[in-house]
């Protein structure tokens, strides 16, 4: 672990090991054994306050109980948030009820902070007191703010590699954390799987057990929880948090077999999961087989970052899905976000209410062609109507500094947006940034390549099939952008570089070099 790792991890272990407890335990029960060994988070940072989560998991990999944990009981989890690491000035403190229902998850909410300020946070149970958390509350909505340093990443396949980009992301202790995807892969153990890293059970995961058990198996991974520990996530799911390249309730084939109400059951169960172990607000928490994931979160005058949900209410993919030429694509009433969706976030965009209007979503955005024309169907070239409605949406409301940021296809990207992407001589009117993956793909493929169909994706400026991170300074004038790789997954040995870096100007989309 990272000095910093230790640090907090050792503050909660001793504390753990004493008998220290603000209330929590109630009437006389049987001893809980060390119930936090999933770690803590947060996320969805407001200009007072920010969301506080834990899940209570003494046993993490129990096939039984979720975590361990008595399925009868609700346990009382008192929560501090102090100026200090060593919580010498505790300036807000709250209780929450963790209960069999939720996995004895915890979601706390807590409001009456200062804006722009970092705050540290730990949770105390049963005599036990979680590790320490590292998080930091939005700036005030009329005040610009410090800069704020952030990193991104996608895609963390268990099974291919260790997390070592998870640790590298703890080390430069950003502002703001986005996970755009695939935090979990639904897949059953695979053969090839590293020593050690083999997903549990004995088939792909589709029910509630399942799920809960599988998050519990990557949250259980020290380096995870590190990168969570030290700044305040914001998060949206891909496809594997439910099943590979599904499209609202229709399935990319029937495999596992399941009826139309199996299937049903899984995606609720999915995305109950998925709210249990996440930092999420109340209002994310599901009605069924449906969760409201898209949303808003402002950072002072500085940012506005707009959150989309590309999986729930998509139509189906053109021509049965893959990378293929296909005009029914084209159909200009098919859309990606769906049209609410689309609505809300043009609307969002024109509000203006930030220097960068950032878009935090899931699969490839610009135009990727090659010389048959064939394009990929699970992206937004399936969806070519929605994506130019989006672009000339941002265009005629004014948008000065639109950035789209990207997980999903394991490799690392920079773009330049045009509205017409056919015109090498149309102006750029935004920006993508598309980041590596934490481990999917492990160590295969990654020698350098020249970026794939050039000659026909003028636009494209940037490509990596190493596995890593970006990681982005953003202040009034400029965004400086790193895109961070490291040396190997399938070892803890490793190195970590900066394999290239870009400038997005204020006012001037498009890639530059520092």
């Amino acid at each position: 672990m990272t000095k910093f790792n230790r640090r907090i991890f050792v503050l909660g272990s001793v504390a753990a090991a004493g008998t220290l407890a603000l209330g929590g335990g109630g009437q006389a029960r049987a001893a809980l054994a060390y119930p936090f060994k999933l770690g803590v988070a947060s996320g969805d940072p407001l200009p007072d306050g920010v969301v506080l989560w834990t899940r209570l998991a003494p046993t993490p990999l129990d096939p039984d109980r979720p975590g361990g944990m008595p399925t009868n009981q609700n346990f009382t989890v008192d929560w501090e948030v102090a100026t200090d690491e060593r919580f010498t000035n505790v300036v807000q403190r709250g209780s929450e009820v963790a209960v069999p229902g939720a996995a004895h998850s915890v979601h706390a909410e807590v409001h009456g902070l200062r804006p722009d300020y970092e705050y540290f946070y730990r949770f105390k149970t049963e005599g036990h007191l979680s590790p320490v958390g590292r998080t930091r509350t939005a700036p005030a909505l009329d005040v610009l703010g410090r800069d704020l340093l952030l990193a991104f990443t996608s895609c963390a396949a268990f099974e291919d590699g260790f997390y070592n980009v998870y640790q590298r992301m703890a080390e430069d202790r950003p502002g703001l954390i986005l996970h755009l995807g695939d935090y979990i892969y639904e897949g059953g153990p695979g053969a090839d799987a590293l020593p050690g890293r083999k997903h549990s059970g004995t088939r792909e995961i589709v029910n509630l057990a399942e799920y809960r058990l599988r998050y519990a198996q990557y949250k259980a991974d020290a380096d995870l929880q590190a990168a969570h520990a030290v700044a305040p996530w914001l998060v949206v799911p891909d496809d594997h948090e439910v099943e590979n390249n599904y499209a609202a309730w229709k399935r990319d084939n029937n495999k596992p077999e399941l009826t139309e109400q199996q299937w049903k059951d899984r995606r609720a169960h999915a995305y109950q999961a998925y709210y249990e172990n996440m930092p999420l607000r109340g209002g994310a928490k599901p009605n069924g087989g449906n969760i409201q994931l898209y949303r808003r979160i402002r950072w002072g005058r500085l940012a506005t970052f707009h959150l989309l949900d590309t999986r729930q209410y998509r139509d189906d993919q053109a021509c049965g899905d893959g990378w293929k030429y296909c005009p029914e694509a084209g159909d200009p009433a098919r859309s990606l976000p769906g049209t609410a969706q689309e609505n809300w976030l043009l609307d969002g965009l024109g509000q203006r209410n930030g220097t960068w209007d950032i878009l935090g979503q899931q699969v490839f955005f610009a135009r990727r062609v090659d010389g048959n024309d064939a394009s990929g169907m699970d992206g937004w070239d399936g969806y070519p109507a929605s994506r130019d409605r989006i672009q000339k949406g941002w265009v005629q409301r004014g948008v000065r500094n639109p950035v789209v940021l990207t997980g999903d296809v394991h490799r690392a990207w920079a773009n330049e947006l045009k509205v017409d992407f056919t015109n090498p001589a149309s102006p750029v009117v935004g920006t993508e940034l598309v980041t590596s993956s934490v481990a999917s793909g492990g160590d295969r493929d990654i020698s350098d390549i020249p970026i794939p169909d050039a000659a026909y994706n003028p636009h494209l400026k940037f490509y990596s099939r190493r596995r890593g991170y970006v990681r982005a300074n953003l202040s009034q004038t400029r965004m400086d952008v790193d895109f961070r790789t490291v040396s190997t997954v399938t070892s803890k040995t490793h190195t970590v570089s900066t394999q290239r870096s870009f400038v997005i100007e204020e006012g001037r989309p498009g890639l530059r070099n520092p």
